[in-house]
């Protein structure tokens, strides 16, 4: 399988599938795009021709068949891959782990608006001022607080489910925007804010986000330059 994925440094939904691949040692081949939104872009012509949305991830199997989004995804890797236990094994654990990866894909509009992944830069001053002006960044960090609390209380952690899933991978871009953004968490989410970018997958889609060395103006809201 190969998988089309953009700037490691900026994309959270390539580091979502991505880092759910890597975890559970599913073989593929990563093929990264840089963004360049103008219209003649390689980015442009290529993205165009895989993906109906013209959005990255995109997974594409060897006989060229795609999914795209990273809902979808998940679930056909699930299907592909039964013997790893992608989503949890337990029925109501499993609906659970589908229900906050849902939540995630659909919501936390402020959280993510205002605080886009970055993973080479840290900006503890701008996460302060968002803190202080914005009740909604607030409310979105309130709500995953409870929501990473409910889970880690029924399965004893290290992650949400206890072992790692589909729904860790999803929240890995989240953990990486409450570090470099320095927003304040609970101890409980601290921990498994620290847990998940200690995770080996994530630790080696943070370092090669490190070696990119790129600057995308359009995704630099806070920089004028690296």
């Amino acid at each position: 399988m190969k998988l089309y994925i953009g700037n490691k440094n900026y994309s959270s939904w390539s580091m979502r599938s991505g880092v759910l691949l890597a975890a559970f040692g599913i073989p593929f081949e990563e093929v990264k795009l840089r963004f360049d939104f103008s219209p003649d872009s390689a980015w442009t012509r290529e993205i165009a021709r895989i993906s109906p949305t013209k959005q990255v991830p995109v997974l594409v199997e060897d006989d060229g068949f795609t999914v795209w989004e990273t809902p979808a995804i998940a679930e056909y890797v699930a299907e592909r891959f039964p013997e790893h236990a992608i989503w949890p094994r337990e029925p109501q654990a499993r609906a659970r782990a589908r229900s906050l990866c849902a939540e995630m894909h659909a919501g936390f509009g402020r959280l993510r608006t205002l605080c886009p992944m970055n993973i080479e830069a840290f900006f503890p001053e701008v996460g302060a001022k968002l803190w202080a002006e914005d009740a909604g960044l607030r409310a979105n960090v309130a709500r995953l607080e409870a929501a990473w609390a409910d889970a880690l209380a029924r399965s004893g952690g290290p992650f949400l489910f206890g072992a790692f899933s589909a729904a860790d991978a999803y929240f890995a871009p989240v953990a990486v925007r409450l570090s470099r953004f320095s927003l304040p968490v609970s101890d409980t989410a601290a921990a498994y804010r620290d847990a998940l970018l200690a995770h080996p997958a994530v630790e080696d889609w943070i370092a090669d986000a490190l070696r990119e060395q790129d600057f995308v103006p359009e995704d630099e809201p806070y920089r004028t330059g690296r």
